[in-house]
């Protein structure tokens, strides 16, 4: 289970005795307080449907047999592509309070500012840091933070803006 969806290597042997072993996704729905008492749901299909989900564990993947269906070879790239990029999710450093942060891409905010910069704070609420732009010392939430590109400044090394000198 990854999340709410099922994936599984399922092997078909023939007759004659060619085996194969492919993969079935299958998507999950609990629901407790279901009115009608249909508290669970599923939906399955398999790598050949080409499913959109995308988060198959390598351990699945490696099982599989070759294929010529376009669709899985296509939905098999999806998965080892996101395992690749979760990979390198995990390997970046992760923000501490009292760091600064510096993400490659600006983000636009409401009051139409770009900001790049940003100040750690520790979340009182959970593990996910929050962040003050040290400018209007506004604090807020950056979403996925984690799939943007970012490096870290130790809180002692002042960085200039190559623009303003």
């Amino acid at each position: 289970m990854v999340a709410s969806t099922y994936y599984a290597a399922c092997e078909r042997i023939e007759a004659n005795g060619d085996r194969q072993v492919f993969a079935v996704v299958c998507l999950t729905k609990h629901n407790r307080r279901s009115t009608d008492g249909h508290v669970f749901g599923y939906k399955d299909m398999t790598e050949h449907m080409g499913p959109c989900e995308s988060e198959c564990p390598a351990a699945i993947l490696d099982e599989l047999t070759a294929t010529d269906s376009e669709y899985a070879l296509d939905w098999r790239a999806r998965c080892r592509a996101n395992l690749i990029r979760r990979k390198l999710e995990q390997a970046k450093p992760t923000p501490k309070p009292g760091q600064t942060i510096i993400f490659d891409e600006p983000m636009r905010f409401s009051d139409g500012s770009d900001r790049a910069r940003f100040e750690v704070v520790a979340n009182p609420k959970g593990k996910t840091p929050l962040f003050r732009d040290p400018e209007s010392l506004a604090i807020c939430r950056i979403p996925a933070f984690r799939k943007r590109a970012y490096r870290i400044v130790h809180a002692a090394i002042v960085v200039r803006d190559a623009a303003n000198g």
